[in-house]
């Protein structure tokens, strides 16, 4: 039985760390939808994602793939 990655893992820590380590800027770059895009901020990006179940997987899959590989603080550079 493998154990999931991303269990206790909450979604508000996922966008945390990807703005963290992206800034809104590149993580709309990455993830091209509108919350990230438009006045983003982490209440209504929450609202939006727990709404969206492909757009919370995307977060999923950019959070899962940046914590396996490293988070590369030159991601922060603009």
């Amino acid at each position: 039985m493998t154990k999931n990655p991303l269990e206790g893992v909450t979604l508000e820590t996922m966008v945390n760390a990807l703005v963290d380590n992206y800034g809104w800027i590149r993580l709309g770059q990455k993830i091209n939808i509108k919350c990230f895009n438009e006045n983003p901020s982490v209440k209504s990006s929450l609202t939006f994602l727990r709404k969206t179940p492909w757009a919370r997987l995307k977060v999923e899959q950019l959070y899962l793939w940046r914590s396996q590989t490293g988070w590369d603080p030159r991601d922060n550079e603009k």
